[in-house]
């Protein structure tokens, strides 16, 4: 009796984990796979291999750290993607589906983006720069669209026990996505002649319009899946309401960066009248220009909602109920603690993925070796 009793479970565990596997290769977990691919491109064409870019071409490295602003659309894809979720887009819609035309919008963003930045040459002026950073601007926000419609579309795409497989694949499309556009950006750029010292516009030039010519794989999988079949509830808001929600969020923004680039003026009188040198005090001035110009916006946001510009109820509902809900879920203590974890999480990710290849490339290591120790093995133990 025993001896059946285990056998019976030796035979359930292995039937499990076939079952386990075999859902990796169903259709969905493939479309996940690939659609997780197109979005890891583009992000570290903003962050390290931009920032290798600009260093080769003598940029001065406060200048490559604020090219990380261009992906603050990551943070705030919150605010527009309720306009993405309710308005269709004219033929697109009709001919695709909602998912898939907000979908192609996205990844035709992403590579007129990519061109942009690829026919600006940073060392030839400024002019040339402010026109790189319109490109990585538009790339942060394009490739922001994408994420919040492949999230959609992957929710609607199967069933709850289905999305932790779909989520593992797409997650693993992502990071191949990742070590193609730095591991293979580095090497394609290197096997192209520049380096530092001898500094190739060129090389980069046709570096990212490799990239961008990759995104046509996320476009091909968008042509050839299908749309997800749901029943959708609308909402009673007019389409004039979404878009202005999204004019009170890029106003608020617009002051936050006037506020910002402000202080800095103040900042620098200070610093010279003061004659500080010690870096922390440095960093904490940095720190209060931060909060100031945050706080300003969150004003002027704040006024502009209660002026009418923005329908109240909706603006309550997107920005205000789920802070509200995510502190009632865990409690204020236990909300910061997480809020804090997260917050310092993210820190080592987002400072050094910026200037971290600027410090190796001063180091005088070459891209091939960067790429091969900070983008192939890194990536290959995390997705591991």
């Amino acid at each position: 009796m025993k001896i059946s009793e285990n056998n019976k479970r030796m035979t359930t565990q292995t039937t499990g984990w076939k079952a386990a596997f075999a859902a990796f290769l169903d259709r969905r977990a493939l479309i996940m796979l690939f659609l997780g691919f197109s979005a890891g491109i583009p992000i570290l064409l903003i962050f390290s291999s931009l920032s290798l870019w600009l260093g080769e071409a003598g940029i001065d490295k406060s200048a490559v750290t604020f090219f990380s602003w261009a992906a603050l659309g990551y943070s705030f894809k919150f605010v527009w993607a309720p306009l993405i979720d309710e308005l269709p887009v004219p033929v697109l819609t009709k001919t695709l589906g909602r998912r898939r035309a907000w979908l192609l919008i996205a990844q035709i963003l992403i590579i007129v983006a990519i061109s942009i930045m690829a026919f600006s040459d940073p060392a030839l002026g400024q002019s040339y720069l402010i026109q790189m950073a319109v490109g990585a601007v538009l790339l942060g926000f394009s490739a922001a669209t994408q994420d919040i419609v492949i999230d959609a579309y992957r929710i609607e795409l199967a069933e709850t026990q289905m999305q932790t497989v779909l989520a593992a694949t797409y997650n693993a499309g992502y990071r191949i996505g990742m070590i193609v556009a730095g591991a293979g950006a580095l090497f394609l750029a290197a096997y192209l002649g520049t380096a530092k010292g001898n500094y190739i516009y060129e090389a980069w030039k046709y570096t990212y319009l490799t990239m961008a010519a990759v995104m046509l794989v996320g476009i091909l999988t968008t042509l050839i899946i299908r749309e997800p079949k749901v029943d959708r509830v609308y909402k009673s808001y007019q389409r004039r309401d979404y878009f202005r929600l999204v004019l009170v969020f890029f106003v608020a923004v617009i002051c936050f960066v006037l506020s910002y680039l402000f202080t800095g003026h103040l900042a620098e009188q200070l610093v010279s009248w003061l004659s500080i040198q010690d870096n922390i005090l440095l960093f904490l001035i940095e720190a209060l220009r931060f909060i100031t110009a945050a706080a300003v916006a969150l004003a002027i946001g704040t006024l502009l909602v209660r002026a009418g510009v923005v329908n109240k109820q909706m603006a309550k509902e997107t920005w205000i109920n789920p802070v509200l809900d995510f502190f009632q879920r865990y409690g204020t203590k236990l909300a910061l603690v997480l809020l804090l974890l997260i917050g310092f999480y993210r820190i080592s990710d987002i400072i050094a993925g910026v200037i971290s290849n600027v410090f190796y490339q001063d180091l005088n290591f070459t891209k091939e070796q960067i790429a091969e120790a900070v983008k192939i093995y890194g990536v290959i133990f995390s997705l591991v």
